[in-house]
């Protein structure tokens, strides 16, 4: 089973992506993401855009997928922000017409809710520019400028399920696909504490300076 997260940038996928791999047995996250910086490593900087506009980026997404799916006997979590209709049908479509269960679900929040968000994940920043490491700065620029076409198009049927974020945190939104999907996740022991703790580690680890 592929357990697809998309929703606006900011909007928790990640963070999602890993409590499900934490209290879900036998899971594994697979990025598509790193498709996507693999292309740009090989492309000048001068001639990098949004990869997901490379057909490369959508076949090489597919491919993978559908191998690990076919191979792999636990569920397998991809955490990745798609609203280009065709873009969408190229890759989970395909998937789909493949013969693979895939459950999709976009987490949705208000504008607001994702402002905050993005700006609670750019602690840090002005640090990381000081250094000369401007590359996460841009990031966050790009996610604000495609966040009202995220959560426009998210919202169609397409899109579905549809998941509502705002009023709700990680191990609340895991246990919500878990359950929709039919899996049992583990019990989440975290308190408070080491639950900010460990979501703090999980955003960390994900910086990108590329």
């Amino acid at each position: 089973m592929l357990l697809w997260i998309n929703g606006p940038f900011g909007g928790g996928k990640t963070q999602t992506a890993h409590e499900l791999r934490r209290r879900l047995a036998g899971s594994v996250v697979c990025d598509p993401e790193h498709v996507g910086f693999g292309l740009h490593r090989m492309t000048p900087p001068r001639l990098r855009g949004d990869f997901q506009d490379l057909p490369a980026w959508r076949q090489g997404v597919f491919e993978v997928l559908d191998r690990v799916l076919a191979a792999y006997e636990g569920p397998v979590i991809a955490p990745m922000t798609v609203v280009e209709p065709a873009y969408f049908r190229e890759t989970v479509g395909r998937l789909r017409e493949r013969g693979h269960d895939v459950r999709h679900f976009a987490l949705l929040a208000r504008r607001e809710t994702v402002l905050r968000r993005l700006r609670e994940r750019g602690l840090g920043q002005v640090l990381r520019f000081a250094a000369g490491k401007d590359t996460q700065l841009r990031r966050e620029s790009f996610a604000v400028s495609r966040l009202d076409l995220c959560l426009e198009r998210l919202r169609g049927e397409e899109f579905a399920e549809h998941l509502w974020t705002d009023d709700i945190g990680v191990p609340q939104v895991a246990e919500h696909i878990a359950a929709s999907a039919g899996l049992a996740l583990a019990p989440n022991t975290d308190g408070a504490l080491r639950g900010r703790a460990r979501r703090a580690w999980t955003g960390i680890k994900h910086i990108r300076f590329d």
